[in-house]
């Protein structure tokens, strides 16, 4: 009988050993993202992390960025572009690292030879659920690193987006700022345990007040730190799957988005809208990963529309290019 029982324990715990291993190294489990909370920005993604998820590769720099490792002051001879955005930017477990927008911005620049410049860096600084508040308070606390441009890539969530706050980190499990003990116990916490409501979060998420027009004020600062520094400015914004094709954006986001219209015109921001562009596109739902996120076609179409207006704002920056 006691023997059973051994074989029994044994049993089970060599098929979790083997559960255990294959989560880490076919899914990552384990080993997610570390999130530090900040009193202006909210929170950020820790800083000199590397892990991968679903295959994925993911490396977060010294300055909290979804980049590799950074000097603070470009090489002269350097074209340095900083992205700024949430989630879309960022591109999360779901994209390569090389398959972000920024990384494929990064390798097609790279591509053009200039007397000028010889490298092209893009950095990426950004995290899940970011607004235009939280990257006004990154450039605030980091500055633009000196970048020659700098992009602003949003949603249209993001018009309506909530003050910085760090109430998610550590108790949200989708922010978490420790590492499991298991894999098992992430996967159980992650997905089988259900979410407890924070309801400091939901007052948060209730927040009264013009929030469109605090966010586009955010925009107005954003512009006014770049001038400071000689940067060129671009906001990008990109559309949620379903306000692409009929009925479109609801109404509150079609006031909203006239908003940003009118406002980029006042303000005198380059301003990419990708809604009509999207709408455009034959079968559209083949550039989405969800609702709301793209995948690397999506990210690959994003890049070029970005690049082709950078070009343009930065010609009396960058010499005729040369094959």
């Amino acid at each position: 009988m006691k023997l059973a029982l051994i074989v029994i324990v044994a049993v089970v715990i060599g098929l979790l050993l083997v559960i255990e291993v294959g989560l880490r190294s076919l899914f990552g489990f384990g080993n997610p993202l570390i999130y530090i909370g900040d009193q202006q920005i909210g929170y950020l993604l820790a800083p000199n992390q590397r892990t991968r998820r679903f295959g994925n590769r993911i490396e977060i720099n010294e300055y909290s960025m979804r980049s590799e490792a950074i000097t603070p002051i470009p090489a002269p001879t350097t074209l340095r572009i900083l992205l700024l955005g949430d989630s879309i930017a960022n591109g999360g477990w779901w994209t390569d690292q090389k398959n972000t927008i920024s990384e494929l911005m990064m390798r097609s620049l790279s591509a053009l030879h200039t007397e000028k410049y010889q490298q092209v860096e893009v950095f990426n600084a950004s995290a899940n659920s970011w607004g235009p508040r939280n990257e006004l308070a990154y450039l605030q606390r980091f500055g633009n690193f000196q970048a020659q441009a700098v992009v602003l890539l949003i949603n249209t969530d993001d018009l309506f987006a909530t003050a910085p706050t760090s109430l998610p980190v550590g108790r949200d499990r989708n922010y978490p700022d420790h590492q499991p003990p298991l894999a098992l116990v992430e996967v159980w916490q992650r997905y089988i345990t259900k979410q407890k409501p924070i309801p400091e979060i939901i007052a948060l998420q209730n927040e009264p007040g013009d929030r469109v027009g605090v966010n586009l004020d955010a925009i107005a600062q954003i512009k006014v730190l770049n001038r400071e520094r000689d940067s060129q400015f671009l906001l990008v914004m990109t559309p949620l799957l379903r306000e692409i094709g009929d009925p479109g954006p609801r109404d509150y986001e079609i006031e909203a988005r006239q908003r940003l219209t009118d406002f980029t015109q006042a303000q005198q921001i380059k301003y990419i809208d990708v809604l009509p562009i999207f709408n455009s596109t034959v079968n559209v739902k083949a550039l989405y990963h969800d609702h709301i996120h793209l995948n690397l076609q999506g990210n690959q179409l994003v890049s070029q529309l970005i690049e082709r207006l950078l070009m343009e704002l930065m010609k009396e920056k960058l010499p005729t290019v040369l094959d």
